[in-house]
């Protein structure tokens, strides 16, 4: 079971991830990835998708063309745990 990050581990994390931020008035993360056309975008998602299937940790997002919003937090901890850093990261690695 995941553990909610305290503010010494989630800052740590956050000092490892690229363009990562902590959302406003939640213990959560965002990015905005922006790619070439919509089937970029798409095809991130469906990605990123399998991915959280097989981690049974499924993000927030928001799409429009290009551009994909993403959020992550831990609903079952009641705020960022190790498993949104972990698919932060995964995302990261798709997008660039």
């Amino acid at each position: 079971m995941a553990t909610k990050l305290d503010e010494s581990a989630r800052n740590a994390a956050l000092e490892g991830l690229d363009g990562w931020e902590m959302a406003r008035n939640r213990d959560a993360i965002q990015k905005t990835f922006t790619f070439k056309n919509f089937s970029e975008a798409w095809g991130f998602m469906s990605r990123v998708a399998l991915k959280a299937e097989q981690m049974d940790h499924h993000p927030e997002w928001f799409n429009v063309y290009r551009t994909v919003e993403v959020t992550l937090s831990t609903h079952d901890v009641g705020g960022l745990s190790e498993l949104d850093i972990e698919l932060a990261k995964f995302c990261d690695s798709l997008a660039y």
